[in-house]
C-alpha cells in the first residue's frame, strides 16, 4: 500500500483518484456493452467534436467556481457572439480572421460588464448571470432575427477542420505521430524536471520506479490517443478544436498552480476576508474572473458555431448546466476554494463518455438525461460524504500528484496570497 501511495502521490489513497477510476471502468463497461463501437477512431473523434466547446466552458467555469461564485450566463453569450461572428462574415463581409477577433472583442466586453456588477456593485454573481443569460438570449434572437445565419467554408475548420496530413503514407496521420511523439517526450522531459528541482531544493525525490511507472502510464494513455486519432477515416486525424483546448488546458493550467493570480483566485474562493486581509485585491480578482468567463464563453460559441457551419437562435442553450455539472463532477467545492483545471476536463470528459455510451446502446434521449443527473448528485454526495467523516475528499486530490510542485508547497502558496510583486505581504498595524 505504501508503494501505491507513492505512485499516486504522498498522502493520497487510491480512492482519491475516483474519477479516473470511474473513466477507465466507463470505457470497459461501454467497450463490451457497445461491442468496441466506443473506442472506434471515428466515435472516438467524433466525441470530441461534438463535446470540445463543453471542456472549454469548464476552463472558465471551474475559475469561477473556484473564486466563490457561479456563472449561468455562458450559454446566451456563447450564442449571442456565435450570432454576432456569423453575421459578420455573412451580411457585412468580414474576413474569417476580424470576425474571431470581434468574437474575443464581444466576450471581453459582456464579460467586463458582468464582471463590473459583481466585483464592484456586490451584486451576487448568480443574480448577474441569470440577468445576463435572459439579455444575452434576447440580444441573440433580435441580432438574428431568430433565424440561423450560415458562415462560410473557410470558418469552419476551426470546429470541424483536422489538423492537416504530410509526407509518407504509413497508414496514420503523420500529424498526429507528430503530435503524439512530442507529447511523450514533454512527459519525460516534465518527470525528470520535477525530479531535478526536488532534488535542488533538497526535497523528498520519490524512487526511481514511481517515475518510471507513472509516465509510463501516461505515455501509454499517450500512444492509445495518437492510435485512436490517427487510424481514423482518410482525411481525419486529430481535431483543430481538441489541439485548442488542449493549449487552453495547458495554459489555464500553469495560470492556476504557477502563478500569482492563480493563487489569488483560490484565495478569495477559500477565505474572501483573509485574503483582503493578505492584500490581495478581491475586487480584481473577481472582476477578471467573470471577464474571463466570458471570453471563453466567446471561444466555445465559436467553436460550436464553425462545426455547426451555422448559428441559430437555440445555440447555447443548456451548455452552462453541462460545463458546471464538469465541474462538480470533477471535483471542485460549491463554496469555492477547491477545483483544479484537470480535475474538470476529466469530470467534462466522465460526462461526455456516459452520454455517448448510453446513446450507442440505444437508450433514448431523456433517458440519457436522467442517468447523467443521478450521476452527478451521487459523485457529489460520495465527495461530502467523505469529507464530512473527516476523510480527504476523494475527488479533489485525483490530479494532485501531477502538479509541478509538490503538495506542501502549494498548501503554503494557496494559504499565503502573495502581493504582485511576489513578495509576501506584510499586514498593516492599524
Amino acid at each position: 500500500m505504501n508503494n501505491l501511495k507513492l505512485l499516486f502521490g504522498k498522502g493520497n489513497s487510491i480512492g482519491q483518484y475516483g474519477m479516473i477510476i470511474a473513466l477507465i471502468v466507463l470505457l470497459i463497461f461501454f467497450s463490451i456493452t457497445t461491442n468496441g463501437l466506443i473506442l472506434e477512431p471515428t466515435n472516438v473523434i467524433n466525441l470530441f467534436l461534438q463535446y470540445s466547446y463543453i471542456l472549454i466552458l469548464a476552463l472558465g467555469m471551474v475559475m469561477v467556481i473556484i473564486a466563490g461564485h457561479i456563472d449561468l450566463s455562458v450559454g446566451s453569450v456563447a450564442a449571442v457572439v456565435g450570432i454576432v461572428v456569423a453575421q459578420s462574415m455573412s451580411v457585412w463581409n468580414f474576413p474569417v480572421w476580424a470576425a474571431i477577433i470581434l468574437g474575443l472583442a464581444c466576450g471581453a466586453a459582456i464579460g467586463a460588464w458582468q464582471g463590473f456588477w459583481v466585483a464592484f456593485v456586490k451584486v451576487p454573481a448568480f443574480i448577474v448571470t441569470l440577468a445576463g443569460q435572459l439579455i444575452f438570449r434576447g440580444v441573440n434572437q433580435i441580432i438574428g432575427n431568430s433565424t440561423s445565419v450560415p458562415v462560410p467554408n473557410d470558418f469552419t475548420p476551426i470546429g470541424a477542420g483536422f489538423l492537416g496530413d504530410f509526407g509518407p503514407d504509413f497508414g496514420y496521420s503523420n500529424g498526429t505521430l507528430l503530435i503524439g511523439l512530442v507529447t511523450i517526450l514533454a512527459l519525460i522531459i516534465i518527470e525528470a524536471r520535477g525530479r531535478a528541482r526536488r532534488r535542488k531544493m533538497q526535497a523528498e525525490v520519490p524512487p526511481l520506479w514511481v517515475s518510471i511507472v507513472r509516465t509510463g502510464i501516461l505515455v501509454a494513455v499517450t500512444l492509445v490517443a495518437t492510435y485512436l486519432f490517427g487510424a481514423g477515416p482518410v482525411g481525419t486525424s486529430v481535431p483543430i478544436v481538441a489541439i485548442i483546448l488542449g493549449v487552453l488546458t495547458i495554459v489555464y493550467g500553469f495560470v492556476t498552480k504557477n502563478t500569482i493570480f492563480g493563487r489569488q483566485v483560490y484565495a478569495v474562493g477559500g477565505n474572501a476576508n483573509a485574503a483582503i486581509l493578505s492584500g490581495v485585491s478581491a475586487k480584481k480578482v473577481n472582476f477578471f474572473v467573470m471577464m474571463n468567463m466570458s471570453v471563453l464563453a466567446a471561444i466555445a460559441g465559436m467553436v460550436f458555431v464553425a462545426y455547426s457551419g451555422a448559428s441559430g437562435p437555440a445555440d447555447g442553450t443548456g451548455w452552462e448546466l453541462d460545463a458546471i455539472a464538469a465541474v462538480f463532477v470533477g471535483g471542485a467545492a460549491v463554496a469555492g476554494g477547491v477545483g483544479t483545471i484537470s480535475g474538470s476536463i476529466i469530470g467534462g470528459l466522465v460526462m461526455a463518455l456516459l452520454s455517448n455510451g448510453l446513446q450507442l446502446m440505444g437508450l433514448e434521449s431523456n433517458q440519457v438525461q436522467i442517468i447523467r443527473g443521478l450521476v452527478l448528485l451521487v459523485a457529489v454526495a460520495f465527495d461530502v460524504y467523505s469529507k464530512s467523516q473527516g476523510r480527504p475528499s476523494l475527488i479533489g486530490g485525483m490530479m494532485r500528484q501531477f502538479q509541478r510542485k509538490d503538495t506542501e508547497e502549494n498548501t503554503v502558496a494557496a494559504q499565503q496570497p502573495r502581493s504582485i510583486d511576489g513578495q509576501p505581504d506584510k499586514p498593516t498595524l492599524p
